[in-house]
């Protein structure tokens, strides 16, 4: 199971970092239907936009760089709260 998932986070890393910078700029589905809709350019927090806002860091001038980033940074936060979601309930679970 281990390698298991330590395949899974490479494959995961080597997609988010080198192919997310070719992604589609076209919008995607809910982007697309607050276009419609006539909401997309309302101010929300910055808590609602995400820490990564359109995929992309400020202080980054290079923008397949700044892409690969908030790929990796994605990646990294999503296996972060998995397994700690899992140790959590893991040790309630012995209880």
């Amino acid at each position: 199971m281990k390698r298991f998932i330590i395949g899974g986070f490479i494959i995961s890393v080597v997609l988010a970092v080198f192919l997310s910078p070719f992604a589609s700029s076209f919008p995607d589905g809910l982007e697309r239907v607050s276009e419609n809709l006539g909401f997309v350019h309302k101010e929300v927090s910055a808590i609602v936009k995400g820490p990564i806002p359109n995929y992309t860091f400020p202080l980054v001038k290079n923008e397949k760089i700044a892409t690969s980033l908030a790929g990796l940074f994605g990646i990294l936060i999503v296996f972060v709260v998995a397994f700690g979601s899992g140790y959590i309930l893991k040790s309630l679970r012995k209880r």
